[in-house]
């Protein structure tokens, strides 16, 4: 009896009507996958299921290119794909032909990482069952630019060395398109690119996690290390904060003296002083108000001025060049022999010039001032022709005198006939006896 009670095992509570299963054995992997194949869904869909993602602009002529190879690619799964380009939107839907009912969020990683620059022939690849996606922000962990651009080149790598390491130890593609990183690749290497990427915005250099990436690698194949913790193998690195060396203030010491400083006046002395303490309340508002706006103005006139100084010219130096320097230039001009030149050709009257084949101008002077010089003779000599009246009177008389039958009111007759119009002297027939 005592060797039956020494053979029985305790037997826990939980495990008490747990049986043995022969077709479990150490040799099934549990953790496998299942391919899913056509014909494993004995029915259609009851309802459509769709997502959409919204491309930016510069995504535009690639996806018109590509869309048509998405489109078969997605047929083979019974998936709709739409392309709206007014929009700015890719769509995927289920059909009744659908026999996945899980494709339809591979269908909706595929637009997604389309939509952030990755190719095809790269995105097609999540359409598998052991491929996975992962869209990892990055943009909202660093809020200086600046540091931002610097940390996200840091990823890259100088040409891109570090991404080819990266993808090289976790069998991932990775892009890194503005502020986003796009990984596809299996679930453990998405998993170490999420950490390697969020480290390196953290300020974390990559190389670190790459080496230990590297050490895994090399660990993973010693088969008796297996069950081990490998913490001692890794290599560990401490933060070491290098601060800068700040110049020392060089600071006077004071002479000693036995006597303590003067107490120094409040802060009510100071308004009594000023005459503060004894303004109301709204005086005190008022005057703090003043004190502003005067502020705020002064700072106005320094923006203004600082606005007005780009519209400012610019002093120009004057390159003044010697005598010697105008004669070596080829197109240079002698200006002062040219004023000796013009002072002579105008000195004098135009006319007293000779005329020459070369010098036309001179005659055209010439014969302007001769045209004018004539008409000031014929309107002397039209004057001269013309008659006072006081002669035209004497005539009128000697006319009188040779008539004998004549008025005595002829005389004016006579005149203002000759003042009105021009008499016509006519000349007489001489009649013959």
């Amino acid at each position: 009896m005592a060797d039956v009670t020494a053979e029985e095992k305790p037997v826990n509570k939980n495990k008490k009507y747990r049986k043995d299963k022969p077709w479990d054995t150490d040799d099934i992997d549990h953790w496998k996958i299942e391919e899913f194949k056509p014909g494993d869904m004995t029915s259609h869909m009851l309802e459509e299921s769709s997502f959409a993602t919204l491309f930016p602009k510069y995504r535009e002529k690639y996806l018109k290119e590509v869309w048509p190879n998405v489109v078969s690619c997605l047929k083979e799964y019974g998936i709709h794909a739409l392309l709206d380009l007014i929009e700015g939107s890719m769509t995927v839907k289920t059909t009744r032909k659908t026999w996945d009912p899980y494709i339809i969020i591979k269908a909706r990683d595929l637009i997604k990482l389309l939509a952030r620059s990755v190719p095809f022939e790269q995105a097609k690849r999540v359409l598998g069952d052991e491929m996975t996606c992962d869209i990892i922000k990055i943009g909202n962990i660093t809020r200086n630019k600046e540091r931002f651009v610097k940390r996200r080149q840091r990823l890259i790598g100088p040409n891109g060395n570090t991404l080819k390491a990266l993808e090289l130890l976790t069998e991932c593609y990775i892009k890194v398109q503005g502020s986003t990183v796009a990984t596809l690749g299996p679930y453990k290497g998405i998993k170490q690119i999420r950490k390697v990427v969020i480290d390196t915005m953290n300020n974390i250099h990559p190389i670190y996690n790459i080496k230990i990436l590297m050490t895994k690698r090399e660990l993973m194949k010693d088969e008796s290390l297996k069950f081990e913790s490998w913490d001692r193998f890794l290599p560990q690195f401490k933060k070491k904060n290098v601060q800068t060396k700040k110049p020392k203030k060089q600071t006077v010491k004071k002479k000693y003296t036995p006597f303590p400083p003067p107490q120094q006046p409040s802060k009510i002395d100071l308004q009594l002083e000023s005459g503060e303490y004894f303004l109301k309340e709204r005086e005190k508002k008022q005057q703090k108000n003043d004190d502003k706006i005067a502020k705020q103005n002064e700072k106005l006139a320094e923006k203004k001025k600082k606005r007005e100084e780009v519209f400012v010219a610019p002093t120009e130096d004057i390159i003044r060049t010697s005598a010697s320097d105008q004669a070596q230039l080829p197109n240079s001009v002698d200006h002062n022999r040219l004023k000796k030149k013009l002072k002579k050709s105008f000195s004098g009257s135009p006319a007293v010039h000779k005329v020459d084949n070369e010098n036309q101008w001179k005659t055209k002077i010439m014969t302007a001032n001769d045209s004018g010089e004539t008409r000031k003779r014929k309107k002397r000599k039209s004057c001269d022709t013309e008659e006072e009246p006081s002669e035209k009177i004497k005539k009128a008389k000697k006319k009188k005198n040779l008539n004998e039958h004549d008025d005595p009111d002829d005389d004016l007759s006579a005149v203002k006939t000759s003042e009105k119009t021009p008499t016509i002297k006519k000349k007489k027939k001489k009649i013959p006896g």
